[in-house]
């Protein structure tokens, strides 16, 4: 649940300073964690605060009560990136996995986001997916995501390769033309081809407003408040896939994405 950006929920902030005193060594594995009110006040926190990041904590596998003992550190630890490694309709769709309707399915040069967060070299081709989730009849979320180029991914995650490859030949009509691209996101076709390679991802939170563009693809005013969420997913240390969720207020998958 690696989370950054000027707005972050105290709550979600709170849970990075533990979680980071837990892979420094602070609260090393199989240490006990102060008492609520004493860690409260170390921390200069609310308990009710603090027993929400601590809850969170839980959920994520880096700590287990113990009755009688209280909260402790697992003895292995999740490392960072690892907490939430799924596709973005199923994070956030409350049980029921949202619809993917597929807008662009292309493949295009390095923007400043690619390469930076995907190391891409001037040049390079890179397959660009541009989607909206939706639920419930109401557009939730609007998705661009990159993949590494294909000569990147044919030697770190040849599995990853053939599997983008493989959805966009299905998704294209018989008798050519423009196809309608696979109804899933990129993001799940990186998790179902990775039964036997770990990933690990970072997200950052930023508030922000959807814009002309990204309001009238979601069907929202263009001042509409919104969160964006990026992602970088990585095989080893290597990104191969980097991506942008505009997630406009009002939408119902909003609270669940705010509530991890």
């Amino acid at each position: 649940m690696a989370v950054s950006g000027q707005r972050r929920r105290p709550v979600v902030a709170l849970y990075e300073r533990i979680a980071d005193a837990v892979h420094d060594g602070t609260y090393p594995p199989g240490s006990t964690l102060p008492s609520e009110p004493k860690l409260a006040a170390e921390l200069g926190v609310s308990r009710p605060a603090l027993r929400e990041a601590l809850l969170l904590l839980q959920e994520d596998g880096l700590l287990t009560v113990r009755r009688g003992v209280g909260r402790t550190v697992n003895d292995r630890p999740p490392r960072r990136g690892f907490e939430h490694v799924q596709p973005l309709e199923e994070l956030i769709g409350a049980g029921t996995p949202l619809r993917v309707r597929a807008l662009l399915r292309t493949v295009e040069e390095p923007t400043d986001f690619t390469t930076q967060h995907l190391l891409a070299p001037a040049r390079a081709e890179l397959r660009f997916w541009e989607s909206v989730l939706t639920g419930e009849g109401t557009a939730a979320a609007l998705s661009h995501e990159w993949a590494a180029a294909d000569e990147l991914l044919d030697r770190v995650h040849p599995e990853f390769a053939q599997a983008l490859r493989a959805a966009e030949t299905d998704a294209r009509p018989p008798t050519g033309g423009a196809g309608r691209g696979p109804a899933v996101s990129m993001l799940a076709v990186l998790v179902a081809a990775s039964r036997e390679t770990a990933l690990s991802a970072h997200s950052g939170i930023t508030a922000t407003l959807l814009g002309r563009r990204r309001g009238e693809q979601l069907g929202r005013p263009a001042d509409t408040p919104a969160v964006l969420v990026t992602q970088v997913v990585r095989v080893g240390e290597v990104p191969v896939l980097a991506a942008k969720h505009m997630l406009p207020t009002g939408a119902p998958a909003l609270p669940v994405l705010q509530s991890h």
